[in-house]
Order: C-alpha cells, then structure tokens, then sequence
C-alpha cells in the first residue's frame, strides 16, 4: 500500500485515468461493432457510414494514447477492406 502523499496521490491519479481510457476503449469498440453489425447486414451504405464515423474514433483512440498506432491502423485497414468487398460488384 502506497506510504507517502505523492504515492497515494498516484494511486488516485491512476484511478480516474483507467476509468477514463475505459470509457475511450469502450467508445471506441461501439464504433467498430456499428460497423461489423452493418457489415453482418450486408448493407453497403450503412457500412460506409459507419466506417466514415469509426475511422476517426480509432484514431483519437490513439491520439489519446489508448491504442498504438500500429495496432489503430491495422484495425482501420481491416475494417475498410471488409467494407470495399462488400461494396465491390460481385462476380
């Protein structure tokens, strides 16, 4: 357990920032799932926009320092190739 007041006062610091990040990741994750959920649909515009919405969220999320930005762009890519697939004419 912390001793000295600059410990203690980490341990309080540290708290309201995990719940902060929480929140951002959790954001974050909401965005991605709005896409999937479209993608799952098979609706092209509503996939489309919700990437259009998602992409930034992701890279606020790094911004912010929740996700790296190796990890953001991966994410990003993935999603926009599953939503150009979806919206190229099928042979």
């Amino acid at each position: 357990m912390a001793n000295t007041a600059s410990a203690k006062k980490r341990v309080r610091v540290t708290e309201r920032r995990t719940a902060v990040n929480g929140a951002r990741i959790s954001r974050i994750r909401t965005y991605i799932k709005k896409v999937e959920a479209a993608l799952a649909a098979g609706d092209t515009t509503g996939a489309k926009a919700a990437f259009a919405a998602a992409e930034p969220e992701i890279m606020r999320g790094v911004s912010a320092g929740v996700l790296h930005r190796n990890t953001a762009a991966r994410k990003v890519s993935r999603l926009a190739q599953r939503v150009n697939a979806l919206a190229a004419p099928q042979t």
